[in-house]
């Protein structure tokens, strides 16, 4: 029998070993991974991006590939090229970094648009296609992407409809005081990242993914969700609020959480507590509120405080088990 919890704890133990004192942060990347979704990962240079997202691979039994974009990547060199072997005079597939389990896209905004958008499918739909010809991608399959906000110079925006396959956008932020005291200890001598061994396999997640999706989500909390996500439409701060896929998406992680916690039933507070790193980057503000610096984050936070929270019919706390 598989303990999603305790595989959780064992997950976000590990992890913690090389990202410190970023618990929530830990937690919310696995979140991500149980819900089958994608992290972009958005700070500063420095903080630990793309050390979490190495690190989370590290811990997991499946195949990495990385994938360092830079304005002169072509679309091939993700997904893959067919070239033609003499030998037996046919095109043969050369599988790219995509075609791996998980996959960490480092710098995500330095390619162009052109090489951006070959990610769009492998995201979307779990396969990319090349020469015409589809190939499945592996399970499970997660891309961790890292981004630098505040560089402007040779970046290339995030279109809208990239940003909305990822499943959560998270922030690291700087270390404490103490926190960064034991990174200096801890890299004394070697990057403790090197110590990383797996402590669950792909057989472990796939299961994990699967027992996540039992989780009991009441009536009123399913309302509270759409409520939520409409919310977004009608603010007059938003051009454009989140998608159907945002529902889904908050429906899904709260699940997740549920299940770390575990309890074998969502509660409302799941969904505010996941609602700003799955709802915020689906949001595009309006010019106007542009132009006061209003940000998607403080919108959604205003809507949450509004919005009445239901008191939802729960079933007997258990920890959630799945085969």
């Amino acid at each position: 029998m598989l303990n999603v919890q305790d595989l959780s704890r064992k997950l976000a133990a590990n992890i913690e070993y090389v990202i410190i004192g970023k618990s929530s942060v830990v937690q919310l990347a696995i979140i991500g991974l149980l819900s089958r979704g994608h992290l972009l990962i958005e700070d500063v240079p420095g903080v630990g991006k793309t050390m979490l997202a190495r690190s989370l691979a590290r811990s997991l039994g499946c195949s990495f590939g990385r994938i360092q974009f830079t304005p002169d990547l072509l679309p091939s060199d993700v997904t893959g090229v067919s070239i033609y072997n003499q030998a037996t005079r046919d095109f043969e597939f050369q599988a790219g970094p995509i075609m791996s389990q998980i996959v960490l896209v480092d710098e995500i905004n330095r390619a162009t648009p052109k090489t951006q958008s070959a990610l769009l499918e492998a995201m979307e739909e779990r396969q990319v296609t090349v020469d015409g010809v589809t190939h499945t991608l592996p399970e499970p399959f997660m891309v961790l992407a890292t981004q630098n906000p505040i560089e402007y110079e040779g970046t290339y925006t995030l279109p809208e409809a990239q940003l909305d396959r990822f499943l959560m956008r998270i922030n690291l932020g700087y270390p404490a005081l103490r926190d960064e005291i034991e990174v200096l200890d801890r890299q004394q001598y070697h990057h403790p990242v090197q110590d990383l061994q797996p402590v669950i396999t792909s057989e472990d997640l796939i299961a994990a993914q699967e027992a996540i999706k039992e989780i009991f989500v009441a009536p009123a909390v399913k309302e509270y969700i759409v409520r939520l996500v409409q919310n977004t439409r009608q603010h007059p701060d938003v051009y454009l609020g989140a998608s159907p896929r945002g529902s889904l998406t908050l429906y899904r992680t709260a699940q997740a959480r549920a299940a770390m916690l575990g309890r074998s039933y969502a509660l409302p507070d799941d969904v505010k507590f996941i609602a700003p790193f799955v709802l915020a980057h689906r949001m595009i503000i309006s010019p106007a509120a542009r132009l006061r610096n209003v940000q998607s984050r403080q919108v959604l936070e205003t809507i949450l405080e509004q919005l009445p929270m239901p008191e939802p019919a729960r079933q007997p706390a258990a920890s959630v088990r799945g085969t």
